[in-house]
């Protein structure tokens, strides 16, 4: 063991932290179907693998990338197998960036890089569900290694860009992270002179240019398949939308007053970036570094104004690097990082961001394993609707094929994931039908493409029209803990709606 070790270069401890981690990531394998986004990125790549494309027959507000993992995945446990492989490849690269920031102190490698393998994991910031933010880091991180480690010729600075990219298409404000590089550039310039602001300008172009090229890319892929417009609207324009979406009431706002709270927290990383520029041949390299990444991703998880812990993966790689120069450094730096990592500290208090208990999450799964809990009673931990949505699937997969469509009024995607069965139109979630598609809308989208079952939710409160529709058309089949399933009575469908 050791010697492979030695031939990948890999020091026993990280070997150990490695290990550790993936016995950390065990029992997401056994986790059911219910949390909400992984459910969307299943049935999106279940319509993915049925070949209806992406945009235009199906819809979701990221870009494709976490779909198509979704895709080849095509089951929960392979979906968190591919994240775990995934993170662990990302903890790898995160030492050798560590390697290149503190290469004259293991203890400062091991500090970040263990912080940052720990509050990528564990369930407190959601480490262990699939979303974007915890794939998008693993590139954005390979891409800062190659920027700092190797020689910015015009290939390394391409390959850099199109790395962002790739985090990009995981989730847009990946790219948010960009700027920390250009910024960088510019602060250890001993001197600025035209002669620097022209190089630094070149190496800029050409990371732009790797950036643009694969998103780019995408647009053609899509103009060819007749989906561009929805591709950005959907992948790019309504993630604008997004921004303070949970103050509705400034909706009618002017534009400044309305985006104040953004363009107050762009004011105050603008301040902090010419802060660090004044001071900037005062300031070592990883500090500098440091500082202005975890500026710009706190800017990034903060767009929206909403509080979910998986938004803050962003950014856990500065605030590690960050803490590691504060637990090892004896110079003036120690205290100096005591300033970012008091602010990094303040956002997800501020602004109420949730987290989810760590402990409880593990000691449930021993349970399990020790036969404290059954099967459904361990479903139930993860919400009392668990075993419900289990059972429903259930009959849907024995009462049809997989052609056939189903529709489910309520919090939908659970469903469409576990039997695989998509729904007639593009939306795959309740909130996207609420907010996209009008009564009317929804009911004809309903007559022209007959679902052979409608599954009603409890507590869902089904629209008017949708009960006339169900009236008319179908027939109470089966009631399963208080869903009520509906099926197709005849082919000849009356929509209630005057053509």
């Amino acid at each position: 063991m050791t010697k492979i070790l030695a031939k990948l270069h890999t020091p026993v401890w990280l070997f150990i932290l490695l290990v550790v981690v993936f016995i950390l990531r065990i029992p997401s394998f056994f986790e059911p179907y219910s949390y909400g986004d992984e459910m969307i990125y299943l049935t999106l790549g279940e319509a993915i693998r049925q070949g209806v494309p992406l945009y235009l027959g199906v819809h979701d507000n990221k870009p494709p990338l976490l779909y198509i993992l979704a895709a080849i995945s095509g089951r929960l446990f392979w979906f968190k197998a591919i994240l775990a492989i995934w993170h662990l490849i990302t903890v790898f690269i995160f030492w050798k960036l560590s390697e290149v920031l503190f290469p004259k102190s293991v203890k400062a490698q091991k500090i970040a890089t263990i912080i940052f393998a720990l509050l990528t994991t564990l369930p407190l910031l959601e480490g262990n569900i699939a979303n974007a933010e915890i794939f998008m880091v693993g590139t954005t991180i390979l891409a800062f290694y190659l920027l700092l480690s190797k020689k910015l010729t015009r290939k390394n600075l391409f390959v850099s860009g199109v790395l962002f990219a790739v985090s990009t298409l995981f989730k847009v404000p990946a790219a948010f992270d960009v700027p920390a590089i250009v910024l960088l550039w510019l602060f250890t310039e001993k001197n600025l002179t035209w002669k620097s602001l022209k190089t630094t300008t070149s190496r800029t172009f050409y990371l732009l240019i790797g950036f643009l090229s694969l998103i780019l890319l995408t647009f053609v892929w899509y103009y060819l398949r007749g989906a561009l417009g929805e591709y950005i609207s959907a992948a790019f324009l309504q993630n604008v939308g997004y921004l303070s979406s949970w103050r509705p009431t400034d909706v009618q706002e002017p534009f400044f007053v309305r985006n104040s709270p953004l363009l107050l927290r762009g004011a105050v990383i603008a301040f902090g970036v010419g802060i660090l520029f004044w001071y900037r041949k005062k300031l070592s390299t990883e500090f500098l570094f440091g500082t202005t990444w975890l500026m710009l991703t706190l800017f990034a998880v903060t767009l929206s104004e909403r509080p979910y812990p998986h938004y803050l993966i962003q950014s856990v790689p500065p605030i590690s690097l960050l803490l590691s120069i504060l637990v090892t450094r004896k110079v003036r730096e120690q205290v100096l990082t005591i300033i970012p990592l008091t602010i990094a500290f303040f956002v997800p208090v501020y602004f109420k961001f949730w987290y989810y208990p760590t402990v409880p999450y593990y000691t449930k799964f021993i349970q399990l394993l020790a036969g404290g809990l059954t099967r459904e009673e361990y479903l139930s931990t993860f919400g009392s609707h668990v075993p419900r949505n289990y059972k429903i699937a259930d009959f849907v997969l024995t009462a049809t094929k997989p052609s056939e469509k189903i529709f489910v009024w309520g919090e939908s995607s659970p469903i469409y994931a576990l039997s695989k069965r998509l729904p007639p139109g593009k939306y795959v979630a309740d909130y996207h039908i609420k907010d996209f598609s009008a009564e009317e809308d929804t009911i004809k989208i309903l007559a022209n493409d007959i679902p052979s079952f409608i599954i009603i939710l409890p507590d869902s409160q089904p629209f008017p029209l949708l009960i006339g529709f169900l009236h008319n058309n179908y027939g109470l089949a089966e009631t399963i803990d208080g869903a009520e399933i509906w099926k197709l009575l005849s082919p000849k469908i009356r929509s209630l709606i005057s053509p």
